[in-house]
């Protein structure tokens, strides 16, 4: 069976790294093993050069294949995010403020940015309480659900009433959403133009973020926004 056609393209680009790279961009988050077939399904790449670019991308640890056959994302990727992490010049920025933020509520804070349909935890820096809401860098979010999510969704994507009133109040509170027991607000980082560079989060156990204590902890976070775009201006 030959490949499903593609839209056409005049760059030049050599065929078969781009079906190697349709195939990484087939899996999506919350997938614990592609079988082949749903790769070849959502790659438009036919099974047996799949098979044929899998034997390069498994000696590149961009690709891994279990006991059962399934296909999983290899851990060179998460090397190369790293990579790709450590050389934004955002770091240096963003990681000193979030610092600042958990020394004044005592609960994470974190730095998220949106990839396509999903929002991606950029930075974090996790509270030092034994009780906490534990993110690591990389870990990959739904939009439209959670403080970062919505903020995230309301900014890039989405039209309607809850972006329109979360465009409005400026940041967004969730409780429960993701978790019953964590709870989140968040805040749009905007460039220069208006355009969208992240969100800064504040997230801990939903018991401690009581309305007698919001009020500061919104304060706080729009004051991280407003510090990494300052800073972020100045580059």
């Amino acid at each position: 069976m030959p490949d499903k056609a593609q839209a056409s393209d005049t760059t030049g680009g050599v065929e078969a790294v781009e079906r190697a790279l349709r195939v990484l961009d087939c899996f999506e988050p919350g997938d614990t093993g592609l079988s082949l077939k749903e790769v070849a399904d959502r790659s438009g790449v036919n099974k047996a050069t799949i098979l044929r670019l899998s034997v390069s991308l498994e000696k590149f640890g961009h690709i891994t294949r279990d006991a059962e056959g399934l296909f999983h994302l290899g851990p060179s990727l998460w090397r190369l995010g790293s990579v790709f992490r450590q050389n934004l010049r955002m770091g240096p920025i963003v990681r000193p403020v979030l610092a600042s933020l958990v020394s004044a509520t005592g609960e994470s804070a974190s730095f998220y940015v949106q990839r396509g349909n999903s929002g991606v935890c950029l930075y974090r820096v996790n509270s030092h309480r034994l009780a906490r809401d534990h993110v690591e860098e990389g870990e990959i979010i739904p939009l439209s659900m959670g403080s970062s999510g919505q903020v995230l969704d309301a900014y890039s994507l989405r039209e309607g009433k809850q972006a329109t009133n979360i465009r409005k109040a400026g940041y967004y509170l969730s409780l429960g959403e993701r978790d019953p027991d964590v709870a989140g607000l968040s805040v749009p980082v905007l460039g220069l133009e208006g355009e969208l560079l992240g969100a800064v989060s504040l997230s801990g156990l939903r018991v401690r973020f009581s309305e007698s204590v919001v009020d500061d902890y919104r304060a706080a976070v729009l004051d991280a926004a407003h510090q990494i775009r300052t800073e972020i201006g100045e580059i």
